[in-house]
């Protein structure tokens, strides 16, 4: 006879079925939170009103009990909020621009007085409404004239002399002159906008420019200058005392023994904003492993803002600087992961709210101005404090998290894994608690990527690296960027390469024209 153990059985039975309920309730989590990015806006924005703490209930007692007072009431955390509309708002924007008054008069035989016969005069004026009008692109040919002197007595000893012509961009090219190539890279570069339908508009201009050539002129420009420029761009980068990198996927087509699938890297560094000049250097890497981190920044020593990506850990002479931005994403998704119902007594809302609470801290700082030596000191008496409690309640929550691979245990094990690089940023007052300006330099790059969709080289992948990192320097420096490839495209072919520091966006030599009388969004 056979003797079953059905006690045995049971238990294996019922850890099998915890087993299943855990997987559901995971994948249930990934499908509302798929939804979420997929269907919902793509701002990190939700509405506290809806998910304020519950002061009552057994899930927040002990950290109700042991809260600070530092955290802001759930309704000061507004993380929706409307800006008020400044007054003249329309009138500031368009009062850099040079204005043509348009005088409507009466036609000649209507300018008499018809009780009297006598001549009427313009006794007043009303501006009925202001327009901004656009002029589009003229095409002209320009001809360089080299003009030949000789003596005007032809003396026998005279020698004719010529007029000398300044180098031109692409030598033999025909048609190519700097400000047609600063149109066609700022097309593709800041508006994203291909070749093939550039190609396209100038054909309806009566232009016809293949692509190929066009291709080849952004090769041609890469080659022979912005290579070189962009030397000194990284040399003024590592030299500055903190910095933010990031990377970003991008394809390439034609990569020895890669197949054209494969995916490949941006890696981008940006200035701080505490830098007095601001530039973004973009790098072009076959993958993302450790190597090209290490090659920039080998002789880099300072704060350097990134997120939780190992590559940039273990460098010699940089300090990693964690990022809460990607602190507060992950307590985000966890949160979107949910069940609306679920949501308000979630300790990913409880997460969030310490997230949000130290960044509300951080923007009352800025907007008291305060300077760097002062920002340290109000963030050791205010924020760190908030930062540590913040810390401890994540370590407490993931040692009683039973929720394996959930949203919300990842989220906590980034949050302790992460905290000693995340604390680093209370050694300096020009350090940030966020990497969004490497973010914000990137998202160009993102935006034009959808459109051109990949790089058919590794050559084509660094010249586009190095035509991003000029534009977005220049739009750093509150520059215009197809004024300023225009000014770099007329002066590199008559610069000595040593020379082009001289070039640089924050350099004297830089012309008015470049300069943009309103902010340029960054």
């Amino acid at each position: 006879m056979i003797k079953i153990d059905f006690k045995t059985e049971y238990e294996q039975q019922k850890e099998y079925i915890l087993q299943l309920e855990a997987e559901i309730k995971l994948l249930r989590e990934q499908v509302l939170l798929a939804r979420h990015k997929q269907f919902a806006p793509k701002s990190e924005q939700i509405n506290t009103n809806q998910l304020t703490l519950s002061e009552e209930g057994d899930v927040f007692n002990e950290i109700e009990a042991e809260s600070n007072s530092l955290l802001p009431e759930p309704e000061l955390e507004e993380i929706i909020y409307k800006r008020k509309k400044q007054k003249g708002k329309r009138e500031q924007d368009l009062s850099a621009f040079p204005v043509e008054r348009v005088i409507i008069e009466l036609p000649e035989n209507e300018q008499i007085c018809t009780p009297c016969g006598s001549a009427l005069i313009p006794v007043g004026e009303i501006v009925v409404r202001r327009e901004l009008t656009v002029t589009p692109p003229v095409y002209k040919v320009t001809e360089y004239v080299q003009v030949t002197y000789g003596c005007e007595n032809k003396c026998d000893k005279s020698e004719p002399i010529k007029s000398s012509v300044p180098a031109p961009l692409i030598p033999n090219s025909g048609i190519a002159s700097p400000s047609l190539v600063a149109q066609i890279a700022n097309n593709k570069f800041t508006q994203a906008l291909p070749i093939h339908r550039q190609e396209s508009e100038l054909k309806r201009n009566g232009i016809n420019l293949s692509r190929q050539t066009m291709a080849n002129w952004l090769m041609y420009v890469y080659e022979h200058y912005l290579q070189h420029f962009m030397a000194f761009l990284m040399a003024y980068i590592i030299a500055q005392e903190v910095l933010h990198a990031d990377e970003t996927t991008t394809q390439v087509l034609l990569e020895p023994e890669r197949k054209a699938q494969t995916k490949s890297y941006m890696f981008v560094v940006r200035t701080a904003g505490s830098c007095a000049n601001q530039a973004a250097l973009f790098e072009y890497s076959p993958t993302r492993s450790a190597v090209t981190p290490k090659r920039i920044f080998a002789d880099y020593n300072g704060y350097l803002h990134t997120d939780g990506y190992q590559v940039y850990r273990g460098i010699e002479g940089v300090i990693v600087v964690g990022c809460f931005a990607h602190v507060r994403r992950y307590y985000f998704e966890a949160l979107k992961s949910l069940s609306q119902e679920n949501q308000k007594s979630s300790y990913a809302n409880k997460g969030l709210q310490y997230c949000d609470a130290m960044f509300k801290i951080e923007r009352d700082f800025r907007e008291k101005e305060l300077s760097f030596d002062e920002r340290k000191i109000q963030r050791d008496l205010y924020l760190k404090p908030l930062a540590e409690e913040f810390f401890t309640w994540a370590e407490t929550q993931l040692a009683k998290c039973s929720e394996v691979k959930s949203a919300l245990q990842k989220a906590l094990f980034y949050t302790v894994n992460q905290k000693s690089y995340l604390m680093n940023v209370f050694l300096d007052g020009r350090l940030e608690l966020s990497n969004n300006l490497v973010e914000n330099a990137i998202r160009p790059f993102a935006v034009g990527r959808k459109n051109w969709l990949f790089c058919t080289s590794e050559k084509g992948a660094k010249a586009s690296a190095a035509f991003y990192s000029i534009i977005e320097t220049a739009k750093a420096n509150n520059l215009k960027p197809y004024e300023y490839l225009k000014f770099l495209f007329e002066q590199m072919p008559n610069t000595p390469i040593e020379q082009y520091d001289s070039l640089l966006p924050w350099s004297q030599n830089v012309p008015d024209s470049c300069k943009s009388k309103v902010p340029i969004e960054k």
